[in-house]
């Protein structure tokens, strides 16, 4: 089984797989971050560095979704690989940060990539605003996000609000703005509670969400 977060940076993907995995024992497995090699030239410089950054990350994701599609068990995933390629890489596109030929190649590669794999049991989006994502950002303090642009963040909110219009999967949505999983139980019961009606109700993978 194989359940997803999603949510633009900043949201809060990280912690609640986290805590997800330790309230059902479930396998995490989180976004390459502190490992990757690209981030902090990337940050610097998005146009020299926006292809590279795209590429680790697409090669990453693919050799996680093929390993998890061989896993006999339940396993909780931080960002997808749909993610990398309906949302950062055309954003980068659009802001002039990729070339239309780089960008043609890494929708060929992705194009290749996704016929091989299907979409997450259940996907969990976090939606957030802007101004909670750059209170979240700052709180975290990771230096590398620190030269974060506005534009780009928002960029990233309205290619993530088009993709999810149109996502064709179970789906629970978590209004990140006011849900606030991390410091409130209540609010965490209540995205459990969405979950085990998903997976485990007397209907699972109905059309509740929360």
């Amino acid at each position: 089984m194989h359940i997803a977060v999603a949510g633009n940076i900043g949201s809060g993907k990280t912690t609640l797989t986290k805590m997800l995995a330790k309230r059902y024992g479930w396998e995490p497995r989180f976004e390459p971050v502190d490992n990757n090699p690209y981030l902090d030239d990337f940050y610097a410089d998005m146009e020299r560095w926006s292809f590279n950054l795209q590429i680790y990350f697409l090669n990453k994701r693919f050799k996680e979704v093929v390993e998890i599609s061989k896993y006999d068990g339940y396993i909780i995933q931080d960002r997808t690989i749909f993610e990398d390629a309906r949302i950062f890489a055309p954003n980068l596109h659009d802001m002039g940060m990729m070339s239309d030929r780089d960008f043609a190649n890494y929708s060929d590669l992705f194009d290749l990539m996704i016929s091989l794999v299907g979409l997450p049991d259940l996907m969990l989006y976090i939606r957030s605003s802007i101004p909670n994502l750059v209170a979240q950002i700052s709180k975290r303090g990771r230096d590398f996000e620190k030269s974060i642009r506005i534009d780009y963040l928002k960029g990233l909110n309205d290619r993530y609000e088009e993709w999810i219009s149109n996502y064709k999967g179970h789906l629970i949505i978590v209004d990140g703005d006011t849900c606030k999983f991390e410091s409130n139980p209540s609010d965490f019961k209540r995205i459990t509670d969405s979950i085990d009606s998903q997976l485990y109700g007397l209907f699972p993978f109905g059309d509740n969400k929360d």
